[in-house]
């Protein structure tokens, strides 16, 4: 497996590898990574997909991308996707991947136009005082002295990050800015996550800073992740004969380990309340999604609070890799992420509106009609001053394709569970959906004496609590992660969240594609390469407008410097006078 850039490479054909049709593939897990897995044995490796095997634990495919009407208690996506346009890998398989919508066109088709036609910026990135407008005014907030804490960790070495959190380089000076309200509420990191991660999004998203306070850097599906993405995924692979096993749990993978050589050897299954395994021989591959996100997700009602479930059982994502963990070191260290729930859980709720009362003070903040088909709120609205630090997103409406016209679909999120709400005087995981719908209104500026009988009439909210969402945000060092293809794999590869890959970051539609590719492609020897991740970071231009975007646009002859600092910027603008550097500079408004 190699990479490449630019184009030569990413419209061309692969050979068929020799002696596919004679090897098969069993992929455990039916989420993102795994549908991915499978598109890319069908379409680069050109395996028969009946050769090809699907086994899922849940009844459905889709893993952490849901999106889903349960007959009892109505709508539910536990999460969003955002996307941007260097996402290399989602883009190059979504290409092949026909719309289930329009007859002749793919789903990177619909995609594209879509985003045109309609591209997505917020017009109210926050909130505060009952849903006044927070006026961070597109603003970092950022002194020179943050800016500085960011820029030291963004040129630390990996090895000084290994198992540091992010409070350990940045202090209120940071923590206290706008940049962190608009970065912590959209990625979601908690102060005590990985300093190390926080690097590689810093990383991987330079050229996007300054759409960080309007969102004019994401990209959005029509409807929700299920039925935009994994559906059509789902639909393709099922018209080639790949076999999907529902409601099979693999408990465990057994390995002959060797000094230079790895085999999967044995499938160990669960289904039906039932025990049994699959042999493997060195033609029959294995693809692992390890870990996982959401596993452990708990349902609530608009009655009923969503359970906080810590314990591991037999089945669960964490259990099938700490028994793989133990047969190799080079297959990670699981309880590394899985053993703090604490710090690695965050809520999510689902709001429907049933009538016009809600939808009017949606439209106060947004300023747009939700009902128009078009953006919404183009990203999440935070509320600063939220005791659960509550953030709500409207997406293009309907988000569901059997969704009644008149009715809304809200996705709420907080990151502090544990603390007690401004309006309801509990913690958001004690809460029902009808009070989580509560403390949202409060903070909508629905008037006090309204708030209780809207929440009660005019919603249906399912509150959902995932106690992993954000295990692979903690502090870890290399090996933890198991690489895509360990060193020595004969016949299998890890996927998904959990895996190691190059420069990439995780909790991104883009890592569980770009895994998929990587492990197909090294397994099977497909001489095509896999995009490398968008080299932003190496790009001059990218780095200059970053700089000054982060400073709010004041140039770096600005910055508050002492005598020595001063003396050091004027020798170097007089030595780069009437240069292409002294232009550079200029364009991207470090000088004037």
């Amino acid at each position: 497996m190699y990479y490449s850039s630019g184009n030569y490479e990413a419209f061309a054909r692969p050979l068929k590898p020799e002696g596919v049709e004679h090897k098969s593939a069993y992929i455990v897990g039916a989420g993102l990574a795994a549908l991915s897995t499978a598109c890319f044995l069908v379409r680069d490796a050109q395996m028969p997909g009946k050769n090809i095997h699907i086994l899922e634990k849940e009844s459905i495919s889709g893993g952490a991308c849901d999106g889903y009407q349960y007959s009892d208690i109505g709508y539910v996506m536990r999460g969003g996707r955002e996307m941007d346009n260097h996402f290399e890998c989602m883009w190059e398989l979504f290409r092949s991947i026909p719309s289930i919508e329009t007859e002749g066109v793919s789903v990177l088709d619909e995609f594209y136009w879509l985003n045109k036609a309609d591209p997505n910026y917020s017009l109210c990135r926050a909130t505060e005082k009952q849903g006044q407008d927070a006026h961070t005014d597109k603003k970092f907030g950022l002194s020179d002295k943050a800016a500085l804490e960011i820029m030291k960790l963004y040129f630390t070495p990996d090895e000084e990050l290994y198992n540091r959190r992010i409070d350990e380089f940045f202090d209120d000076e940071v923590f206290g800015s706008n940049f962190w309200l608009y970065w912590r509420t959209m990625f979601a990191f908690e102060n005590w996550h990985s300093a190390l991660e926080m690097k590689r999004y810093l990383k991987r998203y330079i050229n996007h800073i300054s759409g960080l306070p309007d969102f004019t850097a994401l990209r959005f599906t029509r409807y929700n992740q299920y039925e935009s993405m994994i559906l059509p995924m789902v639909k393709y692979l099922e018209s080639f004969g790949v076999i999907f096993h529902y409601n099979t749990k693999v408990i465990n993978v057994e390995f002959d380990c060797q000094k230079d050589k790895k085999v999967a050897k044995r499938l160990d299954i669960l289904s039906d309340a039932e025990k049994s395994s699959i042999d493997l021989t060195e033609n029959d591959f294995v693809f692992i999604t390890n870990g996982g996100c959401v596993e452990n997700s708990s349902y609530g009602s608009q009655d009923k609070p969503a359970c906080f479930n810590k314990d591991i059982k037999e089945g669960n994502g964490w259990d099938m890799w700490r028994k793989i963990a133990v047969q190799d070191e080079s297959f990670g260290h699981p309880d590394k992420f899985c053993s703090s729930p604490e710090k690695s859980n965050w809520m999510s709720a689902t709001v429907t509106t049933l009538d016009d009362k809600i939808p009017r003070f949606i439209q106060k903040i947004c300023k747009r009609d939700p009902f128009s088909g078009n953006i919404v709120t183009g990203g999440i609205v935070s509320v600063k001053d939220s005791n659960w630090l509550l953030s709500w997103t409207v997406n293009r409406q309907p988000q569901f394709r059997n969704q009644p016209k008149n009715e809304l679909t809200v996705w709420v999120y907080a990151l502090f569970t544990d603390r007690e709400g401004n309006y309801i005087k509990k913690p958001m995981r004690d809460c029902t959906g009808q009070e989580i719908c509560a403390e949202w209104l409060y903070h909508l500026g629905v008037p006090v004496e309204d708030i209780d009988k809207l929440a009660a009439n005019s919603a249906k909210t399912v509150p959902c609590m995932m106690p992993y969402i954000t295990a692979f945000f903690m502090p870890r060092e290399k090996g933890d992660r198991p690489d895509v293809v360990p060193d020595g794999a004969i016949n299998f590869a890890f996927l998904g969240q959990f895996a190691e890959t190059e420069r990439d970051t995780i909790f991104t539609t883009e890592y569980s594609i770009r895994t998929a590719m990587e492990a197909v492609y090294t397994l099977f020897n497909v001489d095509r390469a896999v995009p490398e991740v968008w080299a932003s970071t190496y790009d001059i231009r990218d780095l200059l407008h970053a700089t000054v975007a982060l400073r709010d646009g004041k140039p770096i002859t600005e910055m508050n410097l002492n005598f020595v600092e001063k003396f050091i910027l004027k020798q170097f603008l007089r030595k780069v006078e009437g240069t292409d550097i002294e232009k550079l500079l200029r364009d991207y408004h470090l000088i004037k």
